[in-house]
């Protein structure tokens, strides 16, 4: 493990780790295979010869125990050995340590020769996600809202992940929140201003944005961000009826705005033909009553009834 001098000061407190993922020696499965069964054979001998050596000793107590001890030895040693025999499956590396030191990590799988007397941690290069709980935060605005998202990562770098912090799967959720939490801080909600991005219409763009905070954020632990999604995102209660309704008048004023502009346009059209096909001539009191009639009945909620004037305009 590395000392305190390879460690780099932070701040004026604290120290960080400074390591990095290095290959360990290994050995493949048809090299480890061949020394398992060298080992399996060399300890089942040793026993064969221990049990002959004891039955030659109770026949002749003047027999020398050179045998019995040299079977001792090599059962010991077989079974020392026998640590530099791992497993690693698929997904999996085996971060190894002799008394303590990083020697090197293992991303072969399978059976695997390993330097004896080395113990090791296994890690999972897998990709995982997760999804956030579901934060309450003011965005830019002042506004409380709901919001979460789902973290998709992987371990790249499997010291930094061991060593470099502690419980590197409870680090990147905590972390996760953190960079959640202050990016929605910086973003409203909905009704952007010049040059800003909404949480509600911008999506992609504040998903970027996180993905590239929580990745900053975790890289001290060997963690690389495949993907960050937001995946829930809301009014808070408490407010979620008054934005709703705020939402509802912005809605009808756009409609209203674009049927007032609509029936405009067609009346500007029916004046211009009747004017240019000289269908009737018209005052400007009977365009001024044309207009209104026109547009009472574009623009009115209700069916609208009509009133047959049998008389003059001016009677």
């Amino acid at each position: 493990m590395p000392s305190v001098e390879d460690a780099q000061p932070v701040g004026h407190e604290g120290i960080r780790i400074d390591i990095s993922e290095k290959p360990a020696l290994s050995g493949g499965s048809p090299l480890a295979l061949f020394v398992l069964l060298g080992l399996l054979a060399i300890l089942g001998g040793s026993i064969a010869l221990f049990i002959a050596q004891v039955i030659l000793l109770e026949a002749d107590p003047s027999a020398s125990p050179v045998l019995m001890i040299l079977s001792i030895i090599a059962f010991v040693l077989s079974l020392i050995l026998f640590s530099s025999i791992t497993i690693v499956q698929p997904g999996q590396t085996s971060v190894r340590q002799f008394f303590g030191s990083y020697i090197g990590t293992i991303r072969r799988t399978g059976l695997v020769l390993v330097p004896p007397l080395t113990g090791g941690t296994k890690v999972s290069v897998k990709v995982h996600n997760f999804e956030t709980n579901e934060l309450k935060v003011n965005d830019l605005d002042g506004n409380p809202i709901n919001i979460a998202a789902i973290i998709v990562w992987q371990v790249a770098d499997t010291a930094r992940a061991v060593y470099a912090v502690e419980e590197y799967e409870q680090f990147v959720k905590t972390q996760s929140e953190a960079a959640l939490r202050h990016v929605a801080t910086t973003h409203p909600y909905d009704e952007p201003g010049p040059g800003e991005t909404s949480l509600r219409g911008g999506t992609d763009i504040v998903s970027r944005e996180l993905a590239h905070e929580v990745a900053e954020r975790v890289a001290m632990a060997g963690v690389e961000i495949v993907e960050v999604r937001i995946s829930s995102l809301a009014y808070a209660p408490e407010i979620a009826q008054a934005m709703l309704q705020r939402q509802q008048a912005g809605a009808i004023i756009s409609a209203r705005e674009q049927i007032v502009e609509g029936a405009v346009t067609m009346v500007e059209q029916a004046l211009t033909r009747l004017e240019n096909e000289d269908i009737v001539l018209l005052d400007e009191e009977r365009k001024a009553q044309m207009v209104s009639n026109l547009l009472v009945v574009l623009c009115s909620e209700q069916r609208t009834t009509p009133v047959i004037n049998a008389g003059s305009l001016y009677s």
